[in-house]
């Protein structure tokens, strides 16, 4: 069986792609990171659940924000043209091939509705972002997924093997949530190379900040390639620290653009977070700052696992999918009445968990409540 326990262990415990994390055996980890944690004192849950960024949007973004507030009155028409024309020259491409979206996920419900329909087809992988699905059965349309591959990543000959003069859309969410995995760059190429004409792939590159020194990745917008079929969402979620805001965007054809725009909601981006985006974008030390962190948190965190004997998936993300050799159910109804919450059960991956990576106290109290679970009886 595919995501049987011997295949997760074999591939998850065969190395992490270069320059994500660092395994250590379990003789150098330290006796520190074995000492039960004291109990927490943190107010409120412990919030791992939602793949957000625990530090929030740098302060020079914060000081935007603040500063925006007396624009709160009006409509941010002017700065919607504005914030298109910046992203694409951050792109390399013209205005009319950006859509803004209310946080990416709009992107993807915009483009199910306006290209999927009854007698259509979305094929994607499972498990991952479930949006795009949720709104191409909306729309009538039927949804093939595809279980990941041994590696964990995007069943592509699969996938291609369900692509007919019917599909008009692919999903591909890479790095893939919820797996933190990466479909390579150059199978991805091959595999568009292939598609029919009529068929578009969105490549969700939600998390690319946290993957660009994982081996195999290049985002299709840092190095793209001459394919109309081809459209990358983004979002200022993840890296800025905005996914209470929303803020999202596409960049695809200028033809695909205009086919999708009748279907965004007017006046979708509100005015705070549009005058905040320039902050954001042009705040490079505070992208590398989030992106540091987040490096440390999961160095941190496979560390913690080495020691409990626990091999997680390899993750080029802000999160990292972990086998507990349990049903995953349980252990989040644990971690839930201990007050900590973590991401959701994701079949097939039925003795797996979801972790978003938090601050540093906020993981020793996953960790605490980790080692509260039962022992478990052979």
């Amino acid at each position: 069986m595919l995501f049987s326990r011997r295949n997760f262990l074999r591939v998850a415990g065969g190395g992490v792609a270069a320059g994500v994390v660092t395994r250590l055996p379990l003789h150098a980890t330290t006796f520190r990171s074995l000492k039960p944690v004291a109990a927490r004192t943190l107010v409120g849950p412990v919030r791992l659940d939602s793949n957000e960024n625990a530090y929030g949007p740098s302060q020079k973004v914060l000081d935007a924000l603040s500063s925006a507030l007396n624009a709160a009155n009006r409509y941010p028409r002017h700065e919607y043209v504005e914030l298109a024309q910046r992203i694409g020259d951050m792109h390399g491409v013209k205005p009319e091939r950006v859509l803004l979206g209310c946080g990416s996920s709009e992107i993807l419900r915009v483009v199910a509705v306006g290209l999927l329909g009854p007698g259509r087809k979305l094929v994607q992988a499972a498990p991952t972002f479930e949006t795009s699905e949720r709104f191409a059965r909306l729309a009538g349309a039927e949804v093939v997924s595809l279980p990941l591959d041994s590696h964990f990543a995007h069943d592509l000959d699969g996938m291609l093997a369900r692509i007919d003069a019917s599909t008009p859309l692919v999903h591909i969410c890479n790095p893939n949530n919820p797996t933190g995995s990466i479909t390579p760059r150059d199978a991805l190429e091959a595999f568009i190379s292939k598609l029919p004409k009529n068929t578009t792939v969105l490549i969700d590159e939600a998390y690319h900040h946290f993957a660009t020194q994982s081996a195999g990745y290049s985002s299709f917008l840092d190095h793209p390639i001459d394919d109309g079929r081809v459209m990358v969402a983004r979002t200022f979620s993840k890296v800025y620290g905005l996914a209470g805001m929303r803020l999202g965007y596409a960049i695809a054809s200028p033809r695909m653009i205009a086919q999708l725009r009748p279907y965004i909601t007017p006046e979708n981006i509100n005015a705070l977070v549009l005058h905040a985006a320039f902050t954001a974008m042009d705040d490079e030390q505070g992208v590398r700052e989030s992106v540091r962190r987040n490096a440390d948190a999961r160095q941190e965190f496979f560390s913690q696992a080495t020691g409990r004997m626990l091999n997680p998936i390899p993750s080029s993300t802000n999160f990292v999918m972990m086998d507990v050799h349990r049903p995953a159910d349980s252990v989040i109804d644990h971690f839930r009445k201990n007050n900590v919450w973590i991401g959701r059960h994701f079949p097939p991956l039925n003795t797996c968990i979801r972790v978003s990576f938090g601050k540093p106290d906020e993981m020793k109290e996953f960790w605490r409540v980790y080692d509260l679970l039962p022992q478990k009886t052979t």
